[in-house]
Protein backbone atom coordinates (compact mmCIF):
# COMPACT_ATOMS: atom_id res chain seq x y z
CA UNK A 1 0.00 0.00 0.00
CA UNK A 2 2.88 2.17 0.84
CA UNK A 3 4.48 1.91 -2.93
CA UNK A 4 0.65 2.06 -4.09
CA UNK A 5 0.45 5.65 -2.96
CA UNK A 6 4.24 6.58 -2.96
CA UNK A 7 4.19 6.15 -6.90
CA UNK A 8 1.95 8.93 -8.14
CA UNK A 9 3.78 11.58 -6.33
CA UNK A 10 6.82 9.78 -7.80
CA UNK A 11 5.63 9.94 -11.66
CA UNK A 12 4.35 13.53 -11.16
CA UNK A 13 7.71 14.89 -9.66
CA UNK A 14 9.36 13.18 -12.56
CA UNK A 15 7.31 15.06 -15.02
CA UNK A 16 7.93 18.42 -13.54
CA UNK A 17 11.35 17.32 -13.91
CA UNK A 18 11.54 16.70 -17.74
CA UNK A 19 8.79 19.59 -18.49
CA UNK A 20 11.51 22.25 -16.76
CA UNK A 21 14.87 20.20 -19.06
CA UNK A 22 12.81 20.77 -21.78
CA UNK A 23 11.74 24.52 -21.01
CA UNK A 24 15.39 24.92 -20.37
CA UNK A 25 16.48 23.68 -23.34
CA UNK A 26 13.45 25.47 -25.30
CA UNK A 27 15.50 28.74 -23.70
CA UNK A 28 18.69 27.97 -24.35
CA UNK A 29 17.70 27.74 -28.62
CA UNK A 30 15.45 30.65 -29.12
CA UNK A 31 16.90 32.56 -26.00
CA UNK A 32 19.39 34.45 -27.59
CA UNK A 33 17.61 34.59 -30.85
CA UNK A 34 14.93 36.79 -29.37
CA UNK A 35 17.76 38.57 -27.80
CA UNK A 36 19.26 39.40 -31.60
CA UNK A 37 15.99 40.22 -33.01
CA UNK A 38 15.06 42.51 -30.62
CA UNK A 39 18.57 44.63 -30.11
CA UNK A 40 19.30 44.68 -33.92
CA UNK A 41 15.86 46.26 -33.94
CA UNK A 42 17.02 49.35 -32.14
CA UNK A 43 20.48 49.31 -32.60
CA UNK A 44 21.09 47.59 -35.93
CA UNK A 45 23.05 44.38 -36.63
CA UNK A 46 26.66 45.20 -35.30
CA UNK A 47 25.41 45.83 -31.39
CA UNK A 48 23.06 42.88 -32.12
CA UNK A 49 25.08 40.68 -32.55
CA UNK A 50 27.85 41.73 -29.82
CA UNK A 51 24.42 40.94 -27.51
CA UNK A 52 24.19 37.98 -29.28
CA UNK A 53 27.18 36.86 -28.52
CA UNK A 54 26.77 37.48 -24.93
CA UNK A 55 23.24 35.66 -24.54
CA UNK A 56 24.65 32.72 -26.49
CA UNK A 57 27.52 32.40 -24.18
CA UNK A 58 25.43 32.70 -21.01
CA UNK A 59 22.43 30.34 -22.46
CA UNK A 60 25.20 27.64 -22.59
CA UNK A 61 26.60 28.22 -19.01
CA UNK A 62 22.76 27.89 -17.84
CA UNK A 63 22.62 24.57 -20.30
CA UNK A 64 25.69 23.42 -18.48
CA UNK A 65 24.60 24.38 -14.96
CA UNK A 66 20.83 23.25 -14.91
CA UNK A 67 21.13 20.28 -17.02
CA UNK A 68 24.57 19.48 -16.52
CA UNK A 69 25.67 18.96 -19.97
CA UNK A 70 25.29 21.14 -23.76
CA UNK A 71 23.85 19.62 -26.39
CA UNK A 72 26.31 18.87 -29.24
CA UNK A 73 24.47 20.75 -31.51
CA UNK A 74 23.64 23.97 -29.76
CA UNK A 75 27.31 23.51 -28.52
CA UNK A 76 28.67 23.79 -32.27
CA UNK A 77 26.60 26.59 -33.32
CA UNK A 78 27.23 28.74 -30.03
CA UNK A 79 31.63 28.05 -30.61
CA UNK A 80 30.40 29.81 -34.37
CA UNK A 81 28.49 32.16 -33.23
CA UNK A 82 31.34 33.43 -30.76
CA UNK A 83 33.99 32.89 -33.41
CA UNK A 84 31.71 34.56 -36.61
CA UNK A 85 30.45 37.03 -34.24
CA UNK A 86 33.71 38.24 -33.17
CA UNK A 87 34.93 38.69 -37.10
CA UNK A 88 31.80 40.67 -37.79
CA UNK A 89 32.70 43.07 -34.33
CA UNK A 90 35.85 43.30 -35.19
CA UNK A 91 35.58 43.81 -38.88
CA UNK A 92 32.62 45.86 -38.63
CA UNK A 93 31.13 43.86 -41.29
CA UNK A 94 27.95 41.83 -41.00
CA UNK A 95 29.01 39.60 -43.88
CA UNK A 96 30.26 36.99 -41.32
CA UNK A 97 27.10 36.69 -38.76
CA UNK A 98 25.25 36.50 -42.03
CA UNK A 99 26.68 33.28 -43.87
CA UNK A 100 27.21 31.18 -39.86
CA UNK A 101 24.35 29.54 -40.22
CA UNK A 102 24.50 28.80 -44.20
CA UNK A 103 28.46 27.26 -43.31
CA UNK A 104 26.89 25.47 -40.13
CA UNK A 105 23.77 23.88 -41.64
CA UNK A 106 26.62 23.07 -44.07
CA UNK A 107 28.83 21.51 -41.70
CA UNK A 108 26.01 19.37 -40.14
CA UNK A 109 25.08 17.83 -43.38
CA UNK A 110 28.15 17.48 -44.49
CA UNK A 111 28.73 15.41 -41.09
CA UNK A 112 25.60 13.34 -41.61
CA UNK A 113 25.87 12.39 -44.95
CA UNK A 114 30.29 11.24 -44.45
CA UNK A 115 28.31 9.30 -41.08
CA UNK A 116 26.51 7.35 -43.76
CA UNK A 117 29.03 6.44 -46.46
CA UNK A 118 30.97 4.98 -43.34
CA UNK A 119 28.34 2.89 -42.56
CA UNK A 120 26.87 5.19 -39.47
CA UNK A 121 24.19 7.12 -38.55
CA UNK A 122 25.54 9.42 -36.26
CA UNK A 123 21.91 10.61 -35.23
CA UNK A 124 22.09 7.58 -33.10
CA UNK A 125 24.70 8.56 -30.93
CA UNK A 126 23.46 12.04 -30.33
CA UNK A 127 19.44 11.09 -30.03
CA UNK A 128 20.10 7.44 -29.09
CA UNK A 129 19.11 7.89 -25.45
CA UNK A 130 15.82 9.17 -26.39
CA UNK A 131 14.74 7.36 -29.63
CA UNK A 132 15.32 3.80 -29.98
CA UNK A 133 14.86 2.48 -33.59
CA UNK A 134 16.23 0.06 -35.70
CA UNK A 135 18.99 0.26 -38.26
CA UNK A 136 17.09 1.13 -41.14
CA UNK A 137 14.82 3.58 -39.06
CA UNK A 138 18.26 5.66 -37.80
CA UNK A 139 19.43 5.84 -41.59
CA UNK A 140 16.32 7.24 -43.34
CA UNK A 141 16.02 9.58 -40.04
CA UNK A 142 19.62 10.52 -40.73
CA UNK A 143 19.26 10.95 -44.21
CA UNK A 144 16.06 13.53 -44.05
CA UNK A 145 17.93 15.71 -41.19
CA UNK A 146 21.29 15.80 -43.48
CA UNK A 147 18.89 17.14 -46.41
CA UNK A 148 17.51 19.27 -44.22
CA UNK A 149 19.84 20.95 -43.18
CA UNK A 150 21.01 21.58 -46.60
CA UNK A 151 17.97 22.89 -47.22
CA UNK A 152 18.41 25.44 -44.55
CA UNK A 153 21.99 26.73 -45.96
CA UNK A 154 20.76 27.65 -49.56
CA UNK A 155 17.98 29.41 -47.92
CA UNK A 156 20.13 31.09 -45.75
CA UNK A 157 22.45 32.25 -48.93
CA UNK A 158 18.65 33.47 -50.49
CA UNK A 159 17.51 35.22 -47.85
CA UNK A 160 20.63 37.51 -46.32
CA UNK A 161 21.90 38.19 -50.30
CA UNK A 162 18.21 39.20 -51.26
CA UNK A 163 16.82 41.19 -48.58
CA UNK A 164 17.48 43.44 -45.58
CA UNK A 165 19.15 43.05 -42.67
CA UNK A 166 15.79 43.43 -40.42
CA UNK A 167 14.31 40.73 -42.43
CA UNK A 168 17.01 37.61 -42.44
CA UNK A 169 17.34 38.96 -38.72
CA UNK A 170 13.84 38.43 -38.44
CA UNK A 171 13.71 35.02 -40.41
CA UNK A 172 15.90 33.50 -37.69
CA UNK A 173 14.02 33.84 -35.35
CA UNK A 174 10.41 33.58 -36.84
CA UNK A 175 11.52 31.51 -39.94
CA UNK A 176 14.21 28.68 -39.44
CA UNK A 177 13.03 27.71 -35.93
CA UNK A 178 9.42 27.26 -36.66
CA UNK A 179 10.64 25.65 -39.60
CA UNK A 180 12.84 23.27 -37.80
CA UNK A 181 10.24 22.37 -35.36
CA UNK A 182 7.44 21.56 -37.96
CA UNK A 183 10.15 19.37 -39.88
CA UNK A 184 11.07 17.85 -36.70
CA UNK A 185 7.40 17.09 -35.93
CA UNK A 186 6.84 15.56 -39.20
CA UNK A 187 9.63 12.99 -38.25
CA UNK A 188 6.95 11.29 -35.83
CA UNK A 189 5.79 8.98 -38.00
CA UNK A 190 8.80 8.15 -39.38
CA UNK A 191 9.67 7.53 -35.51
CA UNK A 192 6.65 5.21 -34.46
CA UNK A 193 7.15 3.30 -37.71
CA UNK A 194 11.03 2.20 -37.20
CA UNK A 195 10.23 2.20 -33.02
CA UNK A 196 12.68 -0.87 -32.57
CA UNK A 197 10.23 -2.38 -29.79
CA UNK A 198 7.47 -2.28 -32.20
CA UNK A 199 9.56 -4.24 -34.77
CA UNK A 200 10.19 -6.80 -32.41
CA UNK A 201 6.82 -7.50 -31.63
CA UNK A 202 5.87 -7.61 -35.32
CA UNK A 203 8.43 -10.19 -35.83
CA UNK A 204 7.76 -12.20 -33.03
Amino acid sequence: MGDGREKPGGDQAEVITIEWRQLVKFVVELGPLVVFFVVNSQAGILVGTGWFMVATAVALTASKLVLGKVAVMPLISGVFILGFGGLTLWLHDPFYIKIKPTIVNLMFSGILFAGLAFGHSLLKHVFGEAFSLTDEGWRILTIRWAMFFLCLAGLNEVIWRNFSEDFWVSFKLWGLMPLTMVFAMSQIGLLQRYEKSKDRGQSS
